[in-house]
Parts: C-alpha cells; sequence; structure tokens
C-alpha cells in the first residue's frame, strides 16, 4: 500500500499507477483527502488517496478432453512422427484457447472496472463539490467574527443549498436582513464564477419565516390579481422582493410577474397580463 499526494485526484491515481506499475483500472483506492483551491486562494490542499494493486486474476488453462478408447487406440498406433505432430498441434491448440480465453477476460475485467469507475465519479461528482464549498465556508466563518457552529451544504441540480447555524446567527442575519442580503450577494457571486452554480442560502430559520411572512403579505395582492387582473407589492429589500416574484409566479403562471425599480431605486413586484403586438 502506498500514500500519494498530488494537486487533483486525476494526478493522483495517475502517479499512484505509475508507483505501483499497473493501469488505474486496476488500482484498489481510498481518498484520504479531496483537493481544496481554498478561500480565493488561501489554505489550498492537494488530494491524497492511498492505493494498492488489485489482485490478477489467475490465468486459468482449459483442460483438454480425455480421448475415447477408439481414440486412444488409434494413437497407440500412430507413428513417432503423427504423434510429434499432433503434440505440436495440440500444444498450439491449447495456447491460443489459453491465450484467447485471458485476452477476453482481461477485456471484460477492464471494462467492468472502467465502467464501475466512471458511475462512482459521476454520482460521487456533486458530493465531492459540496464537500469542497463546505470546507471554505467553513474556514470563512472561522477568521470571521461570528460565533458559528454548523456550516451545511448540498448541491443539487445546479445548486448550492448552504446552511448556517450558530450563537451569531442573528447578527449575521443583520437587522432587517442587511448582512443576509451582502452575504447572500457575495456568495452567489463567487459560486456562480467558479463553479456555475446558483445559491439557496438559509441562516438559522431567516429564510423559511421571510417566505412565511411574505406568504401572508401577498394574500392581498393574489386576491387583487385575480379580481382585477392585475396587481402590485409595495417596496420590498434585499430578498423579500426576490422571493415575492417567485412565490407569485408560482401563483400565476400565466400571468406576466417581474421586478419593476420606481424612480427611487426601489424594487417592488408587478402582476399583469401578456400584451402581444398586434402584427
Amino acid at each position: 500500500m502506498i500514500k500519494v499526494e498530488a494537486p487533483t485526484l486525476e494526478k493522483a491515481y495517475a502517479e499512484a499507477a505509475e508507483k505501483l506499475a499497473c493501469s488505474v483500472t486496476e488500482l484498489d483506492y481510498e481518498i484520504v483527502q479531496y483537493p481544496s483551491e481554498g478561500i480565493f486562494g488561501i489554505f489550498k490542499k492537494n488530494a491524497v488517496i492511498v492505493a494498492t494493486k488489485k489482485q490478477s486474476l489467475p490465468d486459468t488453462v482449459p483442460q483438454m478432453p480425455t480421448r475415447d478408447n477408439d481414440t486412444k487406440s488409434n494413437t497407440d498406433s500412430a507413428t513417432p512422427m503423427q504423434e510429434s505432430a499432433e503434440e505440436t498441434s495440440t500444444e498450439t491448440s491449447v495456447e491460443e484457447i489459453a491465450s484467447s480465453k485471458t485476452s477476453s477476460e482481461d477485456e471484460i475485467v477492464d471494462a467492468f472496472f472502467e465502467a464501475e469507475n466512471q458511475e462512482m465519479s459521476e454520482t460521487s461528482e456533486e458530493r465531492a463539490l459540496a464537500y469542497e464549498i463546505e470546507m471554505q465556508l467553513k474556514r470563512l466563518m472561522e477568521v470571521s467574527c461570528f460565533d458559528v457552529d454548523t456550516v451545511e451544504v448540498d448541491v443539487m441540480e445546479n445548486t448550492a443549498y448552504v446552511f448556517i447555524d450558530g450563537e451569531d446567527a442573528a447578527l449575521l442575519i443583520g437587522k432587517e436582513g442587511y448582512r443576509y442580503n451582502a452575504l447572500s450577494y457575495m456568495l452567489f457571486n463567487w459560486l456562480h464564477a467558479k463553479y456555475g452554480l446558483f445559491l439557496k442560502l438559509e441562516i438559522a430559520s431567516f429564510l423559511t419565516s421571510q417566505e412565511e411572512m411574505i406568504r401572508n403579505y401577498i394574500k392581498p395582492v393574489v386576491e387583487n390579481v385575480k379580481k382585477y387582473g392585475k396587481g402590485k407589492t409595495r417596496f420590498l429589500d434585499g430578498v423579500l422582493v426576490q422571493i415575492a416574484l417567485e412565490q407569485l409566479r408560482e401563483t400565476f403562471p400565466d400571468k406576466y410577474v417581474a421586478i419593476k425599480t420606481a424612480k427611487s431605486g426601489k424594487r417592488f413586484v408587478v402582476v399583469n397580463e401578456f400584451y402581444h403586438k398586434e402584427r
């Protein structure tokens, strides 16, 4: 068993295969540490694996069938030259069969492990990405002034679901969610630029409570839209306008629902009918 450290998992696999004088598909490995680029290049970590070479399958040569009495009788009566020719032919046939069988078995085994490794990579890709993001967020919280003891990340359907909680969760949210909005904006730009991911951030139960509050708030707006065919919310700050947009679009999938900005710079959500230009 050997321990290998490299900048990426792929390079670690290749280096382990080279040291063990085998192919990557013949490796039996365990990931000790996933690679991490750190936060803005700080706290970078290499990939670390321990690997061994899988035991090769035994080369089995099929036994030639025994001859019946008639064949044995004919062999006994054959001349030495005929016996020598038959032995040479038999040995060649056995070698061809053994070589063919071994080659076929090797191809099947290689194909099996390649498919297995590919499937494993596909199913663990999101988990590995979530782990990498989670480690970097934990380091960010450790160097911050907030007492945070829980940082969990899941990556599903091109979205990073981030949950943060701790004694200073309320301080991290800030008055009227201004710190939440700033942190959400910063994390979204980082995740979207580096990993192409969208973000759903939950600090304690802030997002859940805001969603419930907006759900109650837009009830009169929903009634107005149903009665008059249109409506709008009051001015909303930060994440509230985005929550209202999502909930109203879910309630009225066949109407025009969008965020508008007033001259003062404040934002609100409008619901209206779609207008089609006449040709």
